[in-house]
């Protein structure tokens, strides 16, 4: 039924505004919420437990088709790499933990836009040379996650889901529910520079391979003296003056390595230019093509002599 409603909202607006189409690029940076980040307290979903310095670059093309004033469709594609380490938190219980990954992640999205306030006539000079729109929006995504770790992080990185760290056998695709914000100006009807902000809600605890408790490493691939046990435990002593913290005992088989009740999530901000392509309506195309150089053909009537 919905897809009814959005075909025929699609095609009654075929027959209005000749500006309605635009495409164009992102260009950003991506971070992370999960297990790796924070700052002395246990981990928090929101932007306080980022870590700004582990931002990261996001780039992407999409197009976008105005269905009327106060709606319009963007579907797009996303490429970009998140990463994080427990060496840069300040929570010695993580510092002790010494987990790290990196993760390039694809991303095909499709979201409404919703306007939220615009202007057709920016500075009120009568011309309509220059507008400007805020809008929101809700989606859906889906994702390609890859993520990989480092021995003590250093050094080469290393395919994380196939080594099964966790004895999970996670998936690399995931859906994920994209909720944002974002304006663009419009120069001369045709070139539009704008910024977007997107926070991306997955179903997944895996984005950095760690969300459970310790594996047996005599279980994993290649035993307790193989890569996989190598990456799945790498804990630490951290000496903070006041001698080593935290006890190494507690990152053992079947003990915390992550949050099992919160899924991972991230987000974009990214700078983007489209540029936008002038139609015409189906009325402009039926009743005004002669004046292009195409002849209207009207009814054929009989010679009368």
């Amino acid at each position: 039924m919905a897809l009814v409603v959005l075909m025929t909202i699609t095609l009654v607006g075929e027959a209005r505004a000749q500006y309605d189409w635009d495409i164009g690029v992102h260009l950003g940076g991506a971070n992370y919420l999960g297990e790796f980040g924070g700052k002395e307290k246990t981990r928090q979903d929101f932007i306080w437990d980022m870590k700004l310095d582990q931002t990261r670059w996001a780039v992407g093309a999409f197009a976008r088709r105005k269905l009327n004033r106060s709606f319009s469709v963007n579907a797009g594609i996303m490429f970009y790499r998140i990463q994080g380490g427990d060496y840069l938190s300040t929570n010695p219980e993580r510092v002790g933990r010494n987990l790290s990954f990196r993760n390039d992640m694809f991303e095909l999205y499709a979201r409404p836009e919703f306007t939220i306030f615009q202007d057709n006539d920016l500075g009120g000079r009568g011309r309509y040379r220059t507008d400007f729109r805020l809008f929101a929006y809700v989606g859906a995504a889906v994702y390609y996650s890859n993520p990989k770790g480092q021995i003590n992080h250093s050094g080469e990185y290393y395919k994380l889901r196939e080594l099964t760290t966790e004895m999970e056998n996670y998936s690399s695709l995931g859906f994920a529910v994209p909720a944002g914000m974002g304006f663009h100006f419009t120069f001369k009807r045709r070139h539009r520079i704008g910024w977007d902000f997107g926070w991306r809600t997955t179903f997944s605890d895996y984005i950095d391979d760690a969300s459970s408790v310790y594996a047996d490493p005599e279980l994993l691939p290649g035993g307790a003296e193989g890569l996989a046990a190598q990456l799945a435990s790498q804990s630490t002593f951290v000496d903070d003056g006041d001698g080593p913290i935290p006890d190494p005992i507690q990152y053992t088989k079947g003990l915390k390595r992550g949050d099992p009740t919160h899924n991972d999530s991230y987000l974009t901000m990214t700078l983007t230019y489209s540029y936008v392509l002038r139609g015409q309506s189906n009325f402009y195309r039926q009743r005004y093509n002669w004046m292009r150089g195409k002849k209207r053909i009207g009814r054929k009537s009989r010679a009368k002599f």
